[in-house]
């Protein structure tokens, strides 16, 4: 029973997170986080654009609580806004960004999508990017496509800190898949290696002076002359 019970919420949040984006609109928000609280429903819109997901007076704000009570039985939803200050560095907001360029120009240009909004990643400062498109582009043929530039973790457990998001475009050739990984420049890598140029100086210094046979026999001869002294 308790299992079903979590089955069924589940559902429930999944399909109160789809109608929350389809009635904002595809690319305005990138996650939905919804917690329980005593007082009621806490449900949190990350957006890097929230002038446009609460509208003139807070009205998209007014239509999606009333649309959530009616549709979902929700006691008392509290809606609440988390403002995204890089959008750079969102996976979630880049894939349907590139979705949506691909909805609009076509799926013939998804080359020039790709390469674009990677250089608009990495230029931000990221560590690294990649950006995966899947389906009929631009062949009849479903074909899958690799963008990626910078470093980025893969396996492990440092593969957690990297930000994955899935977006899908409907296009007139058929459905086409928005796969898209980045990595943030402030994130902690635990096989950061990092160089000290002044120790490498110095050693390079210090291997000179031993390298060179000159320096090498001078110094011998002034221990021997100093030993020849203390023997006197």
């Amino acid at each position: 029973m308790e299992e079903r019970k979590t089955v069924d919420l589940k559902k429930e949040e999944f399909s109160i997170r789809e109608f929350v984006k389809k009635s904002l609109g595809m690319g305005k928000v990138s996650r939905v986080g919804i917690e329980y609280t005593p007082v009621g429903e806490k449900i949190v819109l990350s957006t890097s654009k929230p002038g446009l997901v609460i509208g003139r007076g807070g009205e998209s704000i007014d239509k999606i609580t009333k649309s959530l009570k009616k549709k979902f039985k929700l006691e008392n939803p509290h809606v609440e806004i988390d403002e995204i200050q890089i959008p750079e560095f969102d996976a979630q907001t880049i894939a349907d960004e590139i979705a949506t360029g691909l909805e609009r120009m076509g799926p013939l240009k998804f080359k020039a999508i790709a390469y674009r909004t990677l250089q608009k990643i990495m230029n931000k400062g990221a560590l690294g990017a990649e950006i995966r498109i899947s389906g009929k582009v631009p062949s009849a043929r479903a074909n899958s496509w690799r963008f990626s530039q910078g470093y980025l973790k893969k396996t492990g457990d440092t593969s957690n800190i990297v930000d994955y998001a899935l977006s899908i475009a409907q296009t007139k050739p058929g459905t086409v898949g928005v796969k898209v990984s980045i990595l943030r420049p402030d994130v902690e890598l635990v096989d950061k290696i990092e160089i000290n140029e002044e120790l490498i100086n110095k050693l390079k210094e210090n291997k000179e002076k031993l390298d060179s046979p000159e320096k090498i026999t001078k110094e011998v001869k002034k221990k021997t002359k100093k030993k020849s002294k203390n023997k006197k």
